[in-house]
């Protein structure tokens, strides 16, 4: 089969070393892709944004199956030009993936289809957020750009002066751009967070390992939020009865409320939850697999990738057995540019990756890197993604910093506690 993998990031990367074990697939393609995906076929160079291009590629080049991996071709309706040409997809329609595009229009159908989240109120007009953060709102709360914001329009406010100024900022400053234009004010939920993934042909859906994200940006979930500064799987703190909690009450509901709406969701659909005294809630949806979490779910998936992917896309996931997993649990650490998630430097050469010695319980992926000149530099706020398995959390840790500690590039900023939380939870329990 001729597959087609749409995106550049360390998620890409994942998704190719998977995918290229699959003896189903004679080429593979990826657009743009980065240093990380030539490993293993061609890399094309097509602008994720341009998804007509995207669509007259694969269909110039009768590809089989086109997986698409990040979220602004779904939003801009990339599976739908591709299915009018009749080739398959990987991922939403248009209007199914504005689950992720609209988290305004996303609260309204948790709302209307009675999926746990929190109390929250949507704004386009900033004289009525001000006057809502002025009187009837309760701290702390979460301020919300509505739209794509690469994981970085989400605002913890603990009084009404830091929420008004993120109002204002994205309303009235173009903070976040098109994305901030509208404004979700987000009852604060307490608990752990959590990540629930599933595949589904918008019938059927089938439950994939849990994972554990870490967003802040340093030790200790201190610092501003970012794309995802590494991630675990699985999450000690979901087990099997919490998991079939999650299936009924949230991914089950959404996925039925989706057919009601009229826009059946096909591909992954990843819920991003709070798992509160009252049970798990919604904090959003994404209409993709999340990064780094994708890395960590890469790593331990033992079966096949591409028979759930094509079975997605045609309608028949039915048909399918649950796939296998690794028991061992994986740990992913970001290295991130100096800087980020604010303004940071590109071009910034990277030594030290052949000192780690690769294979089925290490890999490097590539985030946000180019080639220039001959060798390996920055080109991202995300720049690698090491993700390591070992036969308990503790030894995924060991082998992912071993791999960290070999590699260098100038503003290298990184967390050293990623899983560890979680590692000394399972440690207290024995």
């Amino acid at each position: 089969m001729r597959i087609l993998l749409i995106g550049s990031g360390a998620r890409e990367h994942s998704l190719a070393w998977k995918l290229s074990q699959s003896p189903s697939i004679s080429s593979l393609w990826t657009a743009p892709g980065n240093p990380g995906t030539a490993k293993y076929g061609e890399n094309v160079d097509l602008n994720v944004d341009n998804v007509q291009a995207i669509a007259d590629f694969a269909e110039r080049n009768k590809m089989d199956l086109v997986v698409v991996g990040p979220e602004q071709p779904l939003v801009d309706g990339l599976v739908d030009l591709l299915k009018e040409k009749g080739i398959a997809a990987f991922g939403p329609n248009r209007q199914a993936a504005e689950l992720e595009g609209s988290k305004a229009w996303c609260k309204e159908v948790l709302e209307r289809h009675r999926v746990p989240t929190g109390a929250f109120r949507a704004f386009k007009n900033v004289s009525h957020a001000i006057a809502y953060l002025d009187g009837g709102a309760r701290y702390p709360l979460v301020v919300k750009a509505s739209g794509l914001a690469a994981g970085k329009g989400v605002i913890i406010c603990q009084d009404a002066t830091t929420a008004k100024n993120a109002a204002r900022g994205m309303l009235d400053g173009n903070r976040f751009g098109e994305a901030g234009s509208t404004i979700v004010v987000e009852e604060f939920l307490v608990g752990p967070e959590a990540s629930a993934f599933c595949l589904t042909d918008g019938r059927t859906f089938i439950p994939l390992a849990t994972c554990q994200d870490h967003k802040a940006l340093r030790d200790g979930n201190k610092g501003p939020n970012t794309g995802g500064m590494g991630a675990i799987s699985p999450n000690p703190e979901i087990g099997e009865r919490t998991l079939s909690l999650i299936e009924r009450q949230v991914l089950l509901p959404t996925l039925h409320g989706m057919v009601r709406e009229g826009r059946p969701f096909q591909g992954v659909l990843f819920a991003g939850l709070i798992m509160t005294a009252g049970g798990p809630k919604v904090l959003e949806y994404n209409a993709r697999f999340g990064d780094p979490e994708c890395e960590v779910l890469m790593m331990r998936l033992d079966s096949d990738l591409l028979p759930y992917l094509m079975a997605c896309s045609q309608g028949n996931l039915e048909e399918l057995e649950a796939p296998d997993w690794d028991p061992r649990p994986a740990c992913c650490v970001v290295l991130a540019s100096g800087g980020y998630p604010d303004a940071y430097q590109k071009g910034i050469r990277i030594t030290g990756l052949e000192e780690v010695v690769e294979g089925p319980d290490l890999q490097v992926f590539h985030a946000g890197t180019t080639m220039k000149d001959g060798e390996l530099v920055t080109n991202g706020g995300r720049v690698l993604a090491v993700t390591a398995r070992g036969e308990n959390l503790a030894e995924a840790r060991r082998l992912a910093y071993e791999a960290v500690d070999k590699i260098h590039f100038e503003g290298k900023t990184y967390r050293t506690d990623i899983g560890l939380e979680a590692e000394r939870a399972l440690e207290h329990m024995q």
